[in-house]
């Protein structure tokens, strides 16, 4: 019985140290030594300060900012009950809300009406309405950056064009040209946008 147990132990405690330990650390220091940026979080900095990171969205709310995508991230109240905390980076998730969920199509109604009223020449582009799944996707869609633009050019008293040239500027293409879909960076955009305000 000893001979069938011991070779079990010892391939146990064998692949316990090689995929449990050594792997993962061998893995963190090759991406640390290759991608030292964004092992450490594609942070993004200003005057030396961290102001976010290139892969996690932030709330902006404010008029005269470029809004991200609707966030589902929920937190605890006082009392241990579940809330709505936007972009709470704690707490990664979606909605799980389905297609014929009321709720969902009220918020999601409610949202466009409000949209449609800031700009009411232009389709309401779907990422500005919708959640992702994670909760606080960094990027929007063109479409979304330049349905934006009149509240923008209006809240800080610049020119349509100069931002929409701003955002044609930020926004990075397809990944080898055929993967994904264009994206904007809200967090890079909105820092642009300031330099150019002090311009």
């Amino acid at each position: 019985m000893t001979n069938e147990i011991r070779p079990a132990i010892i391939l146990l405690l064998l692949f316990t140290l090689l995929t449990g330990i050594a792997y993962p650390f061998g893995m963190t220091g090759l991406g640390g030594l290759l991608f030292p940026r964004q092992a450490a979080g594609s942070l993004i900095f200003r005057n030396g300060q961290v102001i976010g990171s290139e892969i996690i969205g932030q709330a902006f709310s404010r008029p005269g900012y470029f809004h991200g995508r609707p966030s589902a991230t929920t937190g605890l109240d006082d009392k241990g009950t579940s809330v709505a905390q936007p972009y709470n980076a704690a707490n990664s998730m979606g909605s799980n809300l389905g297609p014929t969920s009321k709720s969902l199509i009220d918020r999601i109604r409610a949202e466009t009406a409000k949209l449609a009223a800031e700009n009411p020449d232009r389709p309401v582009p779907v990422d500005l309405v919708t959640t992702s799944a994670s909760g606080f996707d960094p990027d929007i869609t063109p479409a979304g950056a330049l349905f934006q633009i009149r509240r923008i050019a209006a809240a800080r008293h610049l020119d349509p064009g100069k931002i929409e040239k701003l955002v044609g500027q930020f926004t990075k293409p397809r990944t080898l040209g055929i993967i994904g879909e264009p994206t904007v960076n809200v967090l890079k955009l909105n820092m642009a946008l300031d330099a150019m305000a002090q311009k």
